[in-house]
């Protein structure tokens, strides 16, 4: 696939030596990307590791994307220093977000790039609104890592607010993992690829009421299957014939083996919502601690939102987990997407 669409025009760009900005030339693109992906992961803390399989999934299952025009990419001298990448998706609460994924090495933040890479995205995402339906309200999305001082000041004087944070927590032993019983009527049973769509169903349900959750259709699904590869690590919870609630659970060695660590990911956890508040989820937790550290795991992660309604973060907390990083999410309203910056304050 090659580059196509209109000329391409970036505002705001400093004038570094040897930095350039481009279209997305294919797929070869993400070692590059992936690279400076991993290099800003890498100085905020992130537990979770990216590499060009991870995105290579992703990139070939994107929806409401076309790269030829929703994404741009950053050079100095020849080797990628970051990209932006723009499109849209429908919430479960009925509004819809147009996001902008910008990454960029962090020894090139401050420079004046970041706020190219953010005119160039609002620019190009209040052109996409004025091509689809006005059928729901709309905001602009980003966010941040937590240590990326320098974003929070360009997304705070570009008009966006703090709006919510994401944080990953991290046990960092799974020694003295509490034996938690299940409610009556509820049982574990394993589960393999026969069960993969029902849980998967069931998942999809449960998130409905979570905040800023998208619609899950078939590029999810495609997500899901690359992204949860062993079935046999999942903790699903029945009553009856029907699932309760589960915990999906991932060992990623490439994670592990760019950290120097045996860590396990608690990558998806839910309850339905008509079995909430009972105890299973802590139940399925504690369960999934152990079973990590059958597989020679010596410690586990979980991502959570800080604005989950259902105190996950207290949930988490209780079963010895602590906060490690954090990212910001950030809004801004749709009708002030692209709106210029006087040039003193760039």
């Amino acid at each position: 696939m090659t580059a196509t669409g209109s000329p391409l025009q970036v505002p705001d760009v400093p004038a570094i030596p040897g930095l350039a900005f481009r279209r997305w030339r294919g797929l070869d693109d993400l070692h590059g990307m992936a690279a400076a992906n991993q290099r800003a992961r890498d100085d905020a803390g992130a537990e979770e590791v990216i590499n060009v399989e991870a995105m290579t999934r992703t990139y070939t299952h994107l929806e409401n994307c076309d790269l030829d025009r929703d994404l741009l990419v950053v050079e100095r001298d020849g080797v990628t220093i970051g990209y932006v990448r723009v499109a849209w998706r429908d919430l479960t609460n009925g509004t819809r977000q147009f996001f902008s994924f910008c990454v960029l090495d962090p020894a090139e933040r401050g420079r004046g790039i970041g706020q190219a890479l953010l005119s160039w995205s609002e620019e190009r995402l209040a052109e996409i609104a004025t091509t689809v339906p006005n059928d729901r309200p709309a905001q602009l999305f980003s966010y941040t890592y937590s240590s990326d001082v320098a974003g929070r000041v360009l997304l705070e004087k570009n008009g966006w607010t703090e709006v919510a944070r994401g944080y990953e927590m991290v046990r960092p032993t799974l020694d003295d993992v509490p034996d938690v019983p299940l409610p009556p009527g509820i049982d574990v049973r394993d589960v393999d690829e026969t069960d993969r769509r029902v849980t998967w169903e069931a998942a999809r349900e449960a998130f409905r009421d979570h905040r800023d959750e998208q619609e899950w259709g078939e590029e999810e699904w495609a997500h899901f299957l690359g992204e949860v590869p062993d079935m046999s690590l999942a903790v699903i919870a029945f009553a009856g014939d029907a699932v309760a609630g589960g915990v999906w659970n991932v060992i990623d060695q490439a994670a592990n083996e760019h950290h120097g660590r045996a860590r396990g990911a608690l990558a998806t956890v839910w309850t339905a919502a008509a079995w909430r508040r009972r105890g299973i989820a802590r139940a399925l937790l504690a369960r999934s601690l152990v079973r990590l550290r059958e597989r020679g795991m010596t410690s586990a992660y979980i991502g959570v939102d800080g604005a989950n309604p259902n105190q996950a973060m207290d949930l988490y907390s209780s079963l010895g987990f602590e906060v490690a990083t954090s990212t910001i999410d950030w809004r801004k309203p749709l009708a002030a997407a692209g709106r210029r910056l006087p040039e003193q304050e760039r």
